[in-house]
């Protein structure tokens, strides 16, 4: 897999704090892949976008590129891409997905209950996710119906640069006033866990987002999917750190 070159980011060199000291306050919470089973259609949007632009890619390279926005995702497969063009690919694929797929969204089995569960042990749960305000506010409220059960939501509009940097972490910490070591990360992707690596934040893969396990190296642990992490709760990360009182 070929991620971006570091630019914008920051290097990856904060390590997550050791957990032997503040408690767990906070669940973050990848959406594409991780709560709504929309990794495929994300990619043959991504696919057809390239395709009206005169780039073809097969749909595998495309995917392992997913859980990055734009500003990441086409620079990794067109390096010399000009602003212009990432802007451009963007926004196809933005309608692409709306026109053909948004409606064709589902959650994960069990995805609205780990959601719950997470509020019943005490825990303030935030959705963070390099998508648009748009796309994020339609997976919380339409596909999850689960706006009753998020705190904060922190999305690509509310930053400068998408995942893998880790400004959509460190906005969604800041909204709901916990650090990253009385945080965790719930995502699908190499990219949600080196974006929380580079915030400073452990991270729990899922393997819905249908990447090997190999390439969710640093995650501290990896379930199946959300029904697999709310099955095994009590055994997970998320219940060995005392939930606040």
């Amino acid at each position: 897999m070929r991620f971006p070159a570091p630019n914008p980011c920051q290097p990856a060199t904060r390590q997550a704090e050791a957990r032997s000291g503040p408690m767990l306050k906070a669940i973050l919470f990848d959406i594409d892949g991780t709560l709504v089973d929309s990794n495929e259609f994300h990619v043959l949007a991504w696919a057809e976008a390239f395709k009206q632009a005169g780039h073809e890619f097969r749909l595998a390279t495309i995917h392992d590129q997913v859980g990055q926005g734009g500003d990441n995702l086409v620079p990794a497969l067109l390096p010399d891409a000009s602003l212009e063009l990432v802007e451009s690919l963007e926004e196809t694929h933005h309608q692409l997905f709306q026109r053909h797929y948004a409606h064709r969204l589902k959650p994960f089995p069990s995805a609205r209950a780990l959601l719950r569960r997470c509020k019943e042990a005490g825990y303030t749960v935030v959705l963070a996710s390099s998508a648009s305000a748009q796309e994020v506010r339609h997976n919380l409220e339409d596909v999850l119906e689960a706006a009753d059960l998020v705190d904060a939501v922190s999305s690509g509009g509310d930053v400068d640069h998408s995942k893998p940097c880790p400004d959509v972490f460190e906005a969604a910490l800041q909204k709901v006033g916990v650090t990253a070591a009385e945080a965790i990360v719930v995502g699908d992707t190499p990219f949600d866990i080196l974006a929380a690596e580079r915030a400073g934040l452990r991270a729990i893969a899922l393997r819905s987002g249908l990447f090997r396990d190999d390439q969710l190296d640093g995650a501290i642990a990896i379930y199946d999917d959300a029904a697999d992490l709310l099955a095994r709760f009590e055994d997970s990360p998320l219940s060995r750190a005392s939930a606040p009182a």
